[in-house]
């Protein structure tokens, strides 16, 4: 099909090859810019028309282009509807930045019309969701905050306001359950200052608040309102245009009799305050919703799971259905049947086995980005001391610290011993971890110590690879953590056996020592290889197993989370947030009270920042890492982790992790190898 551009048109759906409207009369046109073929009228309004197309610049890619005809005349009136196209599209250019934003693909004037090209979201709205699925349920909306209020907080600090938050603007993608945001009213804000120099409010009633539907102002606190009367329709399944139109801002004072059951008094005391009718007694700020959610945690800690539960359930943790997430590891014997084997050959020996650890299946893959920070240094030399073939337990003595460190979190379990190796001494290294608090101030410096088998590449090339202690954990975010998505829990204790993992992310000389070949778009030595598929990563493991005589291969999904915590239970391993000084991450983003800092647009050479307690650097940011297995719900698809050099910080927590064909080559995905069987 092709669609009719004119926006008078009363029917504009032609059938290919056509020449000429059959509705109007009008010449159709076969590609806007040369690039956009429209295929089908999403919607109309005053300000024009909504297309869905495809732009053959993008192997036919859909796309969402808004076409703004406003019906002035007049030269100021046009000159004025260019200059506020222009700015509007470099704030919606600004807002694409970040990933639950659709980004701004184009922006141009053709024929006297104005247009926005769009990331199209294939999904459903809130409001589609609602009716097919009935109302939510209280943990259902708390996340839908935590998942929003990041996005709002990313906004509101680029001086903009959404003006129109409500069900019907937020979409959750199909593809992976991630929470969009869409609609900024620009094209509304256009039309209405173009054909009216004194304006009008925009919003909606019901979800728009008093300030801004009587005087036209809104400000931060204004969209607070409007996620918060988005809550209460989900909630409650009772719109808050019924209740406007009834009683004015009044319900909003008495909001809870509409409940069908009470709900947690934390949330409860939050949904009021962003209800508040007088702007003052709102929250300000998105920031200060999350400080509340974090303070709620705080004071109600989730019980800590008991280890010694020896049951593992042997079914998948929910992740979004573009990366499900596998909440349990298979063994990893099961990849290799005889590590598995040997595994339980040396617990029978040594008499050390325990119900409290059975053998866990590998765990699935994620795609997820994983950060990394800054100083552009070269990979800090292991201290080589010689050690017995066995790795004793890992150590991290704490220097005293005139700033409060934060709770410790629960170490690893110890009883599981680490992989011996069957040839190749140990070598110890000591190294410094720090943790940070929410602002991203340094409250704590340790003293660590952890041993690595060196692989010899040839040519002066090594492989270091960290002895990881065995032990539980618990895997996925609790519902409190800021910008969680839905597939990150819910959190189940996972069983650990020891094994080896990369020190860092492979690099270019070291990929180039097996493949014979460089793909990465960002060139150096030192520098992590990247544009790499899953499909690369794997081959390239194969070669070194058959190089070296050992099993190397991808870690799993829980492998991976399970090292990059290293005993955390934080959003990272650094504690609260993350910084530019310690993860090359987009900056201009950050996390919890963090302050803004650089943004590199590329990636670093492996090891220029802190490492965390078991002497892995790079687990956050720099390149997404590849795991082994596929994501539980999409065969075709593999799950990465801990984010990257142009990923927000949100997107580089310990527990998120998204995924993409196995064939996928991008120049913010790399990987890093595990050992099990040296």
């Amino acid at each position: 099909m092709i669609c009719c551009i004119n926006p008078d048109c009363p029917n504009p759906q032609n059938p290919d090859g056509q020449t000429y409207c059959i509705s109007c009369g009008l010449e159709l046109v076969p590609l806007l810019r040369h690039r956009f073929r429209t295929i089908e009228l999403l919607g109309q309004g005053g300000f024009g028309r909504t297309y869905l197309a495809e732009d053959i610049d993008r192997l036919n890619q859909r796309c969402v282009v808004k076409q703004l005809a406003p019906n002035v005349q007049g030269t100021w009136a046009i000159n004025k509807a260019v200059e506020l196209f222009q700015q509007e599209a470099r704030q919606l250019q600004q807002l694409g930045q970040h990933p639950q934003i659709p980004s701004l693909d184009a922006y141009f004037e053709d024929n006297k019309y104005l247009y926005l090209v769009q990331q199209f979201v294939d999904g459903d709205n809130l409001l589609k969701l609602l009716q097919k699925q009935g109302i939510w349920q209280e943990s259902q909306v708390k996340q839908l905050l935590l998942e929003l209020l990041p996005v709002l907080k990313f906004i509101h600090e680029q001086k903009i306001i959404h003006r129109d938050i409500k069900p019907e603007n937020i979409m959750r993608r199909r593809s992976d359950g991630v929470l969009m945001l869409i609609d900024f009213g620009v094209s509304k804000q256009l039309s209405v200052t173009v054909m009216s120099r004194q304006g009008t409010q925009i919003g909606s009633h019901g979800y728009a608040p008093l300030e801004q539907m009587q005087g036209g102002e809104a400000y931060a606190a204004s969209d607070l309102f409007s996620l918060g009367a988005t809550a209460f329709h989900l909630l409650t399944g009772v719109h808050p245009y019924g209740l406007w139109t009834e009683h004015g801002y009044s319900w909003t004072g008495n909001w809870q009799q509409h409940l069908k059951s009470p709900i947690d008094k934390g949330l409860e005391l939050i949904l009021s305050k962003l209800l508040a009718k007088d702007i003052q007694q709102r929250y300000q700020s998105a920031e200060e919703v999350l400080r509340d959610f974090q303070r709620q945690s705080r004071q109600t800690p989730a019980p800590t799971p008991n280890p010694t539960i020896p049951v593992i359930p042997q079914h998948s943790l929910p992740l979004p259905t573009k990366t499900t997430r596998r909440g349990l590891l298979q063994l990893a014997g099961f990849a290799g049947g005889g590590f598995a084997l040997a595994l339980l050959s040396q617990s029978l020996l040594n008499n050390k086995s325990s119900s409290s650890s059975p053998n866990l299946p590998p765990s699935s893959n994620k795609d997820a980005p994983s950060p990394k920070s800054s100083a552009q240094k070269s990979s800090p030399k292991t201290t080589a001391k010689s050690s017995s073939p066995k790795p004793s337990p890992q150590s991290v003595a704490e220097s005293p610290s005139p700033k409060p460190s934060p709770k410790p979190s629960p170490k690893p379990a110890p009883e599981t011993p680490k992989p011996k190796p069957s040839s190749n001494a140990l070598k110890s290294f000591t190294f410094e971890a720090v943790t940070v608090n929410s602002t991203g101030q340094i409250a704590n410096r340790r003293q660590g110590k952890a041993q690595a088998l060196i692989e010899n590449m040839g040519n002066g090339i090594t492989l270091e690879m960290v002895a990881i202690p065995g032990g539980s954990f618990v895997m996925g975010s609790p519902d409190t953590e800021a910008g969680r998505s839905s597939y990150e829990g819910p959190q189940r204790t996972v069983n650990i056996p020891a094994f080896f993992m990369g020190k860092y992310e492979i690099t270019q000389e070291q990929y180039q020592a097996v493949m014979g070949n460089n793909p990465s778009e960002f060139k150096g030595a030192k520098l992590p290889v990247e544009k790499v598929s899953w499909n690369d990563a794997v081959e390239f493991c194969k070669r070194l197993s058959k190089k070296t005589g050992k099993t190397y291969r991808l870690p799993s999904e829980a492998e991976w989370e399970y090292a990059c915590r290293a005993g955390t239970k934080t959003p990272f391993y650094f504690g609260e947030t993350i910084t530019p000084d310690l993860v090359n991450y987009n900056g201009n983003n950050p996390y919890a009270s963090a302050a803004k800092g650089l943004y590199r647009k590329q990636t670093t050479d492996v090891g220029n920042f802190s490492p965390n307690a078991f002497g892995l650097y790079d687990m956050h940011g720099n390149v997404w890492e590849w795991c082994s297995h596929p994501d539980n719900d999409r065969s075709d698809r593999r799950v990465r982790c801990g984010g990257s050099w142009k990923d927000t910080a949100v997107n580089c927590r310990s527990a998120y992790r998204l995924s993409n064909s196995a064939g996928d080559r991008f120049s913010d995905i790399g990987f890093r190898v595990a050992l099990v069987s040296p």
